[in-house]
């Protein structure tokens, strides 16, 4: 996996706002903010776009893959390797629902990336002999419609026992209380409501640069 792990990692996932209907406005607002992240050097995004047809999901893709092509940029597809692997993505984020890593591992060879969506230390355990490259542990902290936060203590834990292998924490995290995960042991850290306004992305990656 080509992603500098020697800084925190900063993982912008994309809203999935975008319908059939609200395309052509949805689209738009998700390549301006991924020019952006490209600009600030943000190491992944995911297209987490599930209300679209597989032909609309591909053509975003394959837009958003034109801007972060030559970057430091990586561009996963929530779930559907197949699309990801047809607009030239880097790779694919797989949930509770996906085909495993193990299974998507096998068809598309090592230099494909794969994040794997885990809530909890067993789930993490999988996604890690299952050959993925990291995970996203969460929600560490209270989210709106995701359940009952893991806490700094669980993703300490989680941390821990797959040391050094990348966890990238998520779930509320924002400027207030990124720290607070990186000191825990995550790599790095996602969100989609926070780092989907570009003021707050670019913020926060100036901030992180800073702290070098």
């Amino acid at each position: 996996m080509s992603l500098d792990l020697n800084s925190p990692i900063i993982y912008l996932i994309t809203k999935g706002e975008a319908t059939p209907v609200n395309f052509d406005d949805a689209s738009r607002q998700i390549l301006d903010i991924v020019r952006v992240a490209v600009e600030e050097k943000i190491p992944l995004v995911q297209i987490r776009e599930k209300h679209l047809t597989a032909k609309l999901l591909f053509e975003l893709t394959a837009k958003v893959v034109e801007i972060t092509k030559g970057s430091a940029t990586r561009v996963l597809v929530n779930d559907r390797a197949d699309i990801a692997i047809a607009s030239g993505a880097d790779g694919v984020h797989l949930t509770s629902k996906s085909l495993s890593a193990e299974v998507i591992r096998k068809k598309f060879g090592s230099g494909f990336i794969i994040g794997v969506s885990n809530h909890n230390a067993v789930e993490a355990d999988a996604a890690f002999a299952g050959g993925a490259d990291f995970i996203v542990f969460g929600p560490v902290f209270t989210t709106p419609g995701k359940g009952s936060a893991s806490g700094l203590a669980e993703l300490s834990n989680v941390c821990d026992k797959l040391k050094p292998f990348p966890v990238i924490a998520l779930g509320g995290v924002d400027k207030g209380n990124y720290r607070s995960v990186i000191y825990a042991g995550a790599k790095g850290f996602a969100a989609i409501r926070y780092l989907n306004d570009a003021d707050k992305l670019r913020a926060i990656a100036t901030e992180l640069r800073n702290e070098k």
